[in-house]
């Protein structure tokens, strides 16, 4: 397990891997202002555990890769899938498995589309491609997440007070709310982060829209995980999901949020074994 800079064209990106080498490889891509570490280093062992090499990294403004001015990112979600072949280029990984969370889901499906010759499989985790019909995310959810803000980013306590309240609103009915255990994740995201204002440049982020409108045509086995409870996309845009990709199995989390929650690590981290070993 050792954490490494990537180096391609301008651009740098931070990654870590767990496991042996020569197992399938596992790319797990997290979602919108998070990095690797939301991918906690214990799951990252127990997936590796089942038999694969696992790859972690941050995405561009996020974490240790490289971060551009706020409000003004220089790169595209294509960029983001492109920069995730340039991961596996980097570890020598012809093909891998890609699991996406949230907007690392998004990335996938790009990725499916883009560089189909790259994977063996994919599982998307509370994720969508947001096709217009479907529902937006609970008002409610909007309005909270809305009256949270940070006025200085330098301020420790500050900040990790706001990403613990984020993450509160984010949780569904099935968990008890682990406090302890979101400051002590978000206390190492605010110390290892270069900038971590240049998060909220992942909500500027363009160009997807022209790969997800053609959902339908990815033709890798698909994987899809969503909670019941999820109020930022709603357990429907799962269910989409799995309807329009191709021979997709969906795996329901009944009274889960928008989270990676330690009491369903089991149920993912088996479904996506059992997924990469068909």
């Amino acid at each position: 397990m050792t954490e490494k800079i990537i180096r391609f064209n301008d651009v740098y990106i931070c990654a870590e891997s767990f496991g042996e080498i020569n197992n399938p490889t596992i790319l797990l891509i997290m979602g919108a202002t998070a990095s690797m570490i939301y991918w906690e280093e214990e799951f990252c062992k127990r997936l590796s555990n089942q038999g694969f090499h696992i790859i972690r990294y941050d995405n561009r403004d996020v974490g240790k890769s490289i971060t551009y001015e706020y409000g003004h990112p220089e790169y595209t979600f294509e960029d983001l899938a492109d920069d995730a072949i340039q991961v596996l280029d980097a570890y020598k990984v012809d093909k891998a498995h890609i699991v996406g969370m949230s907007m690392g889901g998004i990335i996938t499906q790009i990725i499916a589309l883009k560089h189909p010759s790259r994977i063996l499989t994919i599982s998307l985790i509370m994720t969508s491609n947001f096709d217009s019909s479907l529902p937006q995310k609970d008002s409610k959810v909007t309005e909270a997440l809305s009256e949270l803000k940070i006025r200085n980013w330098q301020n420790k306590d500050e900040v990790v007070e706001y990403f613990i309240k984020k993450s509160k609103v984010l949780i569904g009915s099935k968990h008890i709310f682990d406090e302890e255990k979101i400051r002590r994740l978000n206390e190492e995201e605010f110390d290892r982060a270069s900038n971590l204002q240049s998060m909220e440049n992942h909500g500027l982020i363009k160009g997807w829209g022209s790969y997800l409108s053609r959902t339908n045509e990815i033709n890798a086995p698909t994987l899809v995980i969503h909670g019941t409870d999820d109020t930022i996309i709603p357990y429907e845009h799962g269910i989409h999901l799995s309807e329009v990709i191709p021979n997709a199995v969906l795996v329901t989390l009944e009274g889960t949020g928008h989270e990676l929650h330690h009491n369903d690590w089991d149920e993912i981290i088996n479904a996506i074994s059992k997924h990469a070993a068909n």
